[in-house]
């Protein structure tokens, strides 16, 4: 199974509830967290919302 690591690169402060809602769902809180999940539409999704403040590396498992 594919996974990715999603690392915050910029702070969540003056950013719309919105997305900072999406990064807590991610599990991200502070900048230079990185945190992995299964590749899968519905974290990528929210990985595109906030694309310009996350940076996604690809891993494959297995």
């Amino acid at each position: 199974m594919k996974t990715i690591k999603i690392t915050l690169k910029r702070s969540v402060i003056g950013k719309p509830e919105k997305q900072r809602r999406i990064l807590s769902a991610l599990g991200l809180k502070r900048p230079h967290q990185s945190v992995i999940h299964k590749d899968v539409p519905s974290v990528r999704g929210m990985v595109h919302k906030v694309s310009y403040m996350v940076q996604v590396s690809e891993k494959e498992e297995g």
